[in-house]
């Protein structure tokens, strides 16, 4: 079980890692709306900081987060989590 902590998703932002659901690419067309779709219901949190968008984290409250770290990289770091 992921224990409840803090996922660093670049430039000073963070999540809380027992509610992130999954990290995905934003390149596909299903990522593109699901980021419209969060945007249009408030749902969207963008933490880019002005930069390219290099992955989506979903929450289990149905949140959508931008980053501008690669989502290889922010898998890396959760499952580095994991074994604190």
């Amino acid at each position: 079980m992921q224990k409840s902590g803090l996922l660093n998703i670049g430039f000073g932002n963070f999540v809380v890692t027992s509610r992130v659901i999954s990290i995905v690419n934003p390149s596909s067309s299903p990522m593109r709306r699901l980021r419209e779709d969060a945007r249009s219901d408030g749902r969207l949190v963008d933490a880019t900081q002005g930069r390219k968008t290099r992955s989506i984290i979903i929450t289990d409250s149905n949140h959508v987060v931008l980053s501008a770290i690669q989502a290889e990289t922010i898998g890396q770091r959760f499952t580095a989590g994991d074994e604190e």
